[in-house]
């Protein structure tokens, strides 16, 4: 895992194999031939505030959409809905297929239910997808979870395969808040990357004998991997990678191999940070902002013994999710962080700059309702997905 300077400045019915090729576009599982995604039919023009950057068109709601993911190879685009339910939307036509079996119960609720959806490093030959819950313990208790399964459709629904958890927090919690459980591959496709949150508990992220408030690196069978750098002092402490962290919303590699995780801030502090090994960011010691009720949370000092973010919002941006942009529609975009949020309702791009140690903050684009998560194409479009009811997804492209 590259180490980098940390920047540090303050700112802103099960379906047989035999129909995969019918309902993917030209690629499933033992397919090994990646294909050119088909173009992107109809959709409804969007007028926002200020279209002089990119042209919006909606293509279809859905039931509170969480995450999105685009199937390699195809362009179809995997959400799932929080109350439990998922579905495959096909740009090139777009018709959209229920994932009509093979799904975990989640524990709908709150922030709870049905989360993020990631496609296996080997997905064109295995045809697997990692997704992620809240899972029902006993009482009111939560945990989020991970499973894996395989991906089969057919020419009106798909379904998951052998559906099978591989992992679980430690700690099950009173609380339908903060499951986090965002799912990030390495470069390599050697190692899974997890966000596990502190589900609204504070102290446990500080106390690696439990496996909440931080990043954990798995192997792809859920497994602690190994070199992990507190390995030592046993389970569930030997699957932590970094700590003292709150509610990881967004997970990402760049380009050069660093991780990243966008975090949210109590009444203030929502964060970027450089993901290092054996970190501690500080949680709930230290935030740039202040508790629900008024209390105040000590800010970073340069003396603290935490590490520090490189990036905070105050007020909050309250994000959804985040992409490095990497295509060619939006070339001056490239490299630069995409960032849908919640609360302002927009779209913010930063710049990074590790040479100079520094961030900034180069635009933020209003939309009319909060933003849930953001993908970017294989042909380097952008889909980004509305929060809530009737949750429009929506495609951005340059506006010339």
């Amino acid at each position: 895992m590259p180490k980098t300077m940390r920047q540090s400045i303050l700112s802103t019915p099960l379906l047989t194999v035999s129909f995969i090729l019918a309902s993917c576009g030209g690629l499933g599982a033992g397919d090994s031939t990646a294909q050119e995604p088909a173009p992107v039919s109809g959709g409804e023009p969007i007028t926002l505030e200020d279209e002089a950057t990119f042209a919006v068109t909606s293509h279809g709601t859905f039931a509170e959409p969480w995450a999105i993911a685009e199937e390699p190879g195809t362009g179809n685009l995997f959400i799932t809905e929080k109350a439990g339910t998922a579905k495959l939307f096909r740009p090139a036509d777009g018709s959209v297929l229920e994932i009509t079996s093979g799904l975990p119960e989640v524990a709908y609720g709150g922030q709870g239910g049905l989360g993020d959806v990631v496609f296996a490093p080997d997905y064109a030959t295995s045809g697997t997808v990692y997704i992620s819950w809240a899972k029902a313990d006993e009482g009111e208790a939560r945990r989020a979870a991970l499973g894996r399964g395989k991906l089969v459709c057919g020419e009106d629904s798909c379904a998951i395969e052998g559906f099978t958890q591989i992992w679980q927090q430690s700690l099950a919690i009173e609380s339908n808040g903060h499951f986090s459980h965002k799912i990030a591959f390495s470069p390599d496709g050697q190692y899974l990357f997890l966000s596990s949150g502190d589900r609204q508990q504070q102290d446990p992220a500080q106390d690696r004998t439990n496996n909440l408030g931080a990043v954990l690196r798995l192997n792809l069978d859920g497994t602690p991997a190994a070199g992990n750098p507190f390995a030592e002092e046993g389970s569930p402490t030997d699957q932590i990678w970094t700590y003292g962290q709150r509610n990881i919303l967004g997970l990402k590699f760049d380009a050069a191999g660093n991780l990243w995780e966008l975090e949210h801030g109590p009444r203030g502090g929502d964060e970027l940070n450089l993901v290092v090994e054996g970190a501690n960011y500080g949680w709930p010691a230290r935030s740039n902002g202040v508790n629900y009720n008024g209390d105040d949370i000590p800010n970073h000092t340069a003396d603290d013994g935490f590490t520090k973010p490189a990036i905070f919002w105050t007020p909050v941006i309250a994000p959804g999710d985040m992409i490095f942009y990497e295509g060619e529609m939006f070339a001056d975009w490239q490299g630069q962080i995409l960032i849908a949020n919640l609360a302002t309702t927009s779209i913010v791009r930063l710049a990074l700059d590790a040479a100079n140690n520094a961030a900034t903050e180069e635009a933020r684009y209003a939309f009319p309702k909060r933003l849930r998560d953001i993908v970017e194409a294989s042909d380097g479009a952008i889909w980004v997905i509305e929060d809530g009811d009737n949750g429009r997804l929506l495609r951005l492209t340059p506006a010339s």
